[in-house]
Order: structure tokens, then C-alpha cells, then sequence
């Protein structure tokens, strides 16, 4: 530590015509005098000792000092911004500037858009120690041409403006992946090949976070949400970092105009062109996704299932309705042979009936001759044969096949006694008149 200096100080004279008196009221007085000790302190003193320790001059200080500096921010920084420089870029136009590359300047060239403003400001400081024409001096290179310091500061000042940053992420194709081909997809994996390239295109979606291409375990929801998405994309990217530079003359507004409606235009086409090529990698994509082929043919089967299922319902359903349409002729066949069975059993039996009838009207007519007309001698007069006949055929106009049946028995049964055939006779005369099927008086023989 450094001795105690006493430091010897004059208080200033007052000046001329000074008094206090005029319109001065003293409140207090002065304290006595106190001495104090003083110690240099300060980084100015600490770098006055160190050269003054290691016998330097100022410009030999300031220059193992730089050294120092750098060499400490090199072993600071991580690797993760550390990046060899390319002589090529070493040697670029600042005035150039729209056509380098920001991130590969500043040593991000494998973070690009995912780099943090905090990793951008580290990358920037260390650059700036490394190149900044002061440092380089420094350093003993005096003749550095301080053209890269300038495209550092150009990349720092696009990369820390979130707005221009975006506008030249949108148009880095270094951040871009290539899609392989159909002949490196049926050789490596797919999903390794091309899981890639949608996180690239991904960066430009309005919608956060994204679908992921998924495995070979993916559903088919999982798999439909993603091609869904990206037929559907939403995409920010806009091509303004690519526009020509509008003229600032006010003079010439026309030219001004003329540029701005040229920019617009070309803005427009890429904006088609990247929809059109985002379209084309999504259907190469989708051609080559074997999960797709699976699903489908998983649909085709099961839509085949349902129109075997549908055509073996409707051949069903035909089969029962041929059957039954069988089985109704099939009852309306026998329903009419059954029909025409009674039709001919009842025709048999109505011609049976009319000839028992017909036997049993002549058995009526047999029973009256067999008796001689009821003659009591010879042969029966006309007259009595014609009234025997006319009751007998009356009695046969009265009664039914039935009734004429048994009354038929009844004459058999009488044989040829005239007494038991008028008999009989008379008593279905009274059987008849009590129904009602003949009146009193009617008959004239058998009365």
C-alpha cells in the first residue's frame, strides 16, 4: 500500500468590494481545519502501477493488454459460437452487404434462425475483440483492412432487429434442407431423411408448434393431421430483404413508385413460386410415405369387406325373397290344385249327387208304377196315371237331394205295397205342408 501524502491547499481570495455584510446572514461557521489521509485508487492508477511494475510504456501496455483480452474472451466463450473463419469472407465488400451471410459472419452458421439474441451478442463481442481495427493495431497489424469489421456490425445491426432479422431469415436458403431423392428415401430411413426437412420449412409457420412427420407407429389421425397441415401451410415468409432499393430523391416519385409496384410484383411471384414448391415437396413426400400405401390399402380392404359384406347382404337378401317368391307359387300351386281337387271331388260329387238324384227320381217314379198307379184291378186310366205322376213330380220339385234320398229309402223299404207306398207319400205331403215348402191342398192324389 502506498504512504499517506499530505496535500498543501489555498483557499481562493475573495474578490474586490466583496463584503459580508451586504444582504449576507451568517447561519453557521466555519469547521477547523481536519487532516486526512487520501489513497489512489481506480483502474487509471492500477494500470499507472502496473507499467510503472513492469517498466512499460503506455503503447506496450495497451497492447499486451488487448492481447490479454482477447485471449481471456476466447477462453470465456464456449465452442458453441466458435467457427473457423473463411479467408474468402475475410476478405468481403462491406458495401455488399444484402448478399452475405449474417450468420455465418458472426460464427452461427449451425444455430442461423435458431440462434438467441443473447448467443448473437456473444458472438458479436467476440468477433469485435478479435477484428476491430483498434484491436488489430494494437496487436501490431496496422495495415488490417477494417472491411469485415463493417460486415459484422452489418450482421449484428440485421440479426438484433427481430423485424430484419425475419426478413432475412425468410430468404436463407443455407437454412434450407435438401429433400433426397426417391432413390435415397427406398434406401435410408425415411423418417431420418425427411423429418429434416419439414423442421426446416417448419420455421416459416404462422402456427406454433407444428406436427411432427411422426414414426412408423403413427396412427392414421397422426398421419392425416400432418399432410392436412402442411397442404393447408400458413406461412409468414415474405421476400422484402430481396427488394430493390427504393430511391429517397422526392424529386422522382414516379421512379419511386415504379420500384415499390416492381417489389410488390416480385414479392408476389416468390410468395407463388414457394407455395408451389411447398406443394410439390408435401406430394413427394406423401408418395414415398409407406404408412400412406398402408392406410390405404387398409381402407381398400376394409371397403372391399364392406362391399362383400353389402353384396352378400343383398344376395341375402334376394335369396329370401326368391325363396319366398318360390314358396308363394309354390302355396298358390298347391292352393289351386287343392282348389281344382275340390272343384273335382265337388263335381264328382254333384254328378254323384244328380245321379243319385236321377236313381232316386226314378225310384219315386219306379215305386208308383211298381204299385199299378194305385189301381185297386186292371190297368190305371190315363188320368190316374197323369195324377199320380203330376203329385209325384210336385214332391220332387219340394224337396232336396237329401230329402229326396230318404224318401227314396223309404219307398224301397215299402217295396210294392200300395198301401205303404201312398202311406209314405202322404206323410212327406204332411212333412212338407207343416215346413212350409208346400201348400194345403196342393196335391191332389195323395191327400
Amino acid at each position: 500500500m502506498s504512504s499517506a501524502q499530505v496535500v498543501e491547499l489555498t483557499l481562493p481570495a475573495l474578490p474586490a468590494g466583496w463584503s459580508a455584510d451586504k444582504e449576507f446572514k451568517a447561519v453557521g461557521k466555519l469547521s477547523a481545519a481536519t487532516q486526512r489521509n487520501l489513497e489512489p485508487v481506480g483502474p487509471h492508477f492500477l494500470a499507472h502501477a502496473r507499467r510503472k511494475r513492469h517498466h512499460r510504456t503506455f503503447s506496450e501496455d495497451e497492447r499486451i493488454q488487448a492481447q490479454q483480452n482477447v485471449k481471456k474472451t476466447e477462453e470465456e466463450e464456449d465452442d458453441e459460437i466458435s467457427e473457423d473463419e473463411d479467408p474468402m469472407m475475410l476478405q468481403r465488400d462491406a458495401k455488399d452487404w444484402k448478399s452475405q451471410d449474417h450468420y455465418a459472419v458472426l460464427g452461427l452458421s449451425k444455430y442461423r434462425w435458431r440462434a438467441t439474441p443473447d448467443q448473437i451478442k456473444r458472438a458479436h463481442r467476440k468477433k469485435v475483440l478479435r477484428h476491430h481495427p483498434d484491436k488489430k493495431a494494437a496487436l501490431g497489424d496496422r495495415d488490417e483492412n477494417d472491411s469485415f469489421f463493417k460486415c459484422i456490425q452489418k450482421a449484428t445491426e440485421i440479426l438484433s432487429d427481430p423485424v430484419k432479422r425475419r426478413q432475412f431469415d425468410s430468404v436463407d436458403e443455407a437454412a434450407d434442407v435438401e429433400p433426397p431423392s426417391k432413390k435415397e428415401t427406398q434406401k435410408g430411413n425415411f423418417y431420418k431423411l425427411w423429418r429434416p426437412v419439414f423442421e426446416s420449412e417448419a420455421r416459416f409457420s404462422k402456427i406454433q408448434p407444428v406436427p411432427q412427420l411422426g414414426d412408423e407407429n403413427s396412427t392414421f389421425e397422426e398421419v392425416n393431421e400432418f399432410y392436412n397441415f402442411w397442404y393447408n401451410f400458413d406461412s409468414w415468409r415474405t421476400f422484402e430483404y430481396l427488394d430493390e432499393d427504393v430511391p429517397d430523391d422526392n424529386e422522382n416519385r414516379d421512379q419511386k413508385r415504379h420500384v415499390e409496384k416492381k417489389n410488390a410484383n416480385a414479392r408476389r411471384k416468390r410468395k407463388t413460386e414457394d407455395t408451389a414448391r411447398l406443394r410439390r415437396l408435401v406430394d413427394d413426400c406423401a408418395a414415398l410415405d409407406e404408412r400412406i400405401k398402408k392406410f390405404r390399402k387398409a381402407a381398400r380392404a376394409d371397403k372391399d369387406k364392406k362391399r362383400l359384406e353389402k353384396e352378400a347382404e343383398a344376395k341375402r337378401i334376394a335369396e329370401e325373397k326368391e325363396k319366398a317368391r318360390l314358396e308363394e307359387e309354390q302355396r298358390k300351386k298347391e292352393a289351386e290344385e287343392a282348389a281344382k281337387a275340390d272343384r273335382e271331388k265337388a263335381k264328382k260329387a254333384k254328378e254323384a249327387a244328380k245321379n243319385a238324384a236321377k236313381k232316386n227320381k226314378r225310384v219315386l217314379k219306379g215305386s208308383v208304377k211298381d204299385v199299378n198307379y194305385f189301381a185297386e184291378s186292371g190297368e190305371p186310366s190315363a188320368a190316374q196315371v197323369d195324377s199320380v205322376l203330376t203329385d209325384v213330380d210336385l214332391i220332387n220339385s219340394k224337396i232336396d237331394n237329401e230329402e229326396l234320398a230318404s224318401l227314396a229309402e223309404r219307398l224301397t223299404a215299402a217295396g210294392k205295397d200300395a198301401a205303404a207306398v201312398k202311406n209314405v207319400y202322404t206323410e212327406e205331403i204332411k212333412r212338407l205342408v207343416a215346413a212350409g215348402k208346400a201348400k194345403e191342398g196342393e196335391v191332389k192324389f195323395f191327400v
